[in-house]
């Protein structure tokens, strides 16, 4: 008799979607939609593609090789000196980045309370939002936040599934996104596009996750990698739906945006109440969901700097600096720093930054000394690095576009 087929279970798949749908994409997609229509589909397509190539190997290196991305980073530096550099990069790409990013997450929770109930105690949301999301790092255990997660993750979804039913995309137009262009003057929102799916912090966050999660025989790796795979693919989706909805009522109809909150606002005339709810709950939840797991990658990873200390044991520390990066986000949103542009700069650095820390994911995963069986692969090499080269080509246009607009307003 054949054996039954496993269930599907979520697991830190379920966390990386909820991690990288949070209120940066939200927003990007929505002005990706409003000024561009339906041409940067593609770009959607690829960076979900790509998240699942990189996530994978961070998948492999948690549950097969029992090792953090910051761990293994520290294990396979040469020297001091790599040692080092390896250390401050994970600070640079973490401790420092995703504070100021929290206070994108926790304003953009605060944008879509606003848009189902109208502006006002802005203040006082913020630090609601913020106790809330320290309530839930504060339980200090894996597989409780884990659940939490996953249910806001698909009332996220369901939000923003629902919306864009209402706005019915037409499928002819949505299939015309597929030819990859950049439209005049949409290259720095491909990056963000890209940067808002493909995020830096998710390759650590996952790789800490899976190991907790996930035990270390072979059908556990399995299950991992197959988990990943299905919900990065379900949050790229929801990406596109955004976008989508976005495309089919703002740039139809000519309207322009700041921010997915100006989205629910805008639409509420031809398509009901409805409309503006369904977008702000899921706004709300995006921005809830980011709030939580951008404290939890920053705490797996900085522990992970620690010689000679169990991850799995360090609760204290874990909640330390979990709350510590909530804290400092909820201070910067307080000084009232204007939220659409902090986000999208936020996800334009993350573009930059990519291609740098999935090379040293790259050096990690063909360490077999250090992986053993789950070593990358030759064909992963190759989608690896034709990842990398992508996110490096676009990167750098985006730097010399910046460089040639400066020198012309001289």
């Amino acid at each position: 008799m054949a054996a039954r087929r496993k269930r599907f279970q979520a697991g830190p798949g379920t966390l990386v979607a909820a991690a990288f749908i949070g209120p940066g994409t939200v927003t990007t997609c929505t002005l990706a939609g409003a000024n561009f229509g339906f041409a940067l589909v593609w770009a959607l397509i690829f960076a979900t593609i790509s998240t699942i190539i990189l996530q994978d190997m961070s998948a492999r290196l948690g549950a097969g090789a029992r090792l953090g991305l910051g761990e293994a980073l520290i294990k396979s530096a040469p020297g001091s000196l790599g040692t080092a550099i390896a250390g401050g990069l994970i600070i640079a790409a973490l401790a420092i980045g995703n504070a100021a990013y929290e206070s994108g997450n926790i304003v953009g929770g605060v944008l879509g309370v606003e848009a189902m109930t109208g502006e006002g105690a802005r203040r006082l949301l913020i630090l609601t939002i913020a106790v809330t999301a320290s309530a839930i790092l504060l339980i200090g255990r894996y597989k409780p936040i884990e659940r939490i997660l996953v249910v806001l993750v698909l009332i996220m979804s369901a939000a923003f599934a629902l919306a864009a039913i209402l706005v019915r995309p037409d499928p002819l137009n949505l299939l015309s996104g597929l030819w990859p262009t950049i439209p005049e003057n949409g290259l720095l929102t491909t990056i963000a596009l890209i940067g808002t799916t493909i995020v830096p912090y998710n390759l650590f966050l996952h790789a800490a996750a899976a190991r907790q999660r996930w035990n270390d025989d072979p059908a556990s790796v399995t299950d991992a990698r197959r988990e990943s795979a299905v919900s990065i693919g379900v949050g790229g989706l929801v990406s596109i739906l955004i976008l989508s909805t976005a495309a089919s009522s703002l740039f139809a109809m000519g309207i322009d945006v700041s921010s997915a909150r100006d989205m629910a606002l805008a639409i509420e005339p031809a398509f009901g109440p409805s409309a503006r709810y369904l977008i702000g709950a899921g706004l709300f939840a995006a921005g809830l969901t980011s709030a939580v797991t951008a404290p939890m990658a920053t705490a797996y990873a900085l522990n992970e700097l620690i010689p000679g200390k169990d991850v799995s044991k360090s609760a204290t520390r874990f909640r330390i600096i979990a709350l510590a990066v909530v804290a400092i986000g909820a201070g910067i949103a307080l000084t009232g720093v204007k939220a659409v542009s902090l986000i999208l700069i936020a996800q334009a650095a993350n573009g930059l930054l990519l291609p740098i820390i999935a090379v040293f994911l790259l050096y990690v995963m063909n360490r077999r000394n250090l992986l053993g069986d789950h070593a990358n692969g030759q064909l992963t090499n190759m989608a690896g690095g034709l990842v990398v080269l992508v996110a490096a080509i676009l990167g750098a246009r985006g730097i010399w576009r910046a460089i040639e607009t400066g020198l012309s307003s001289l």
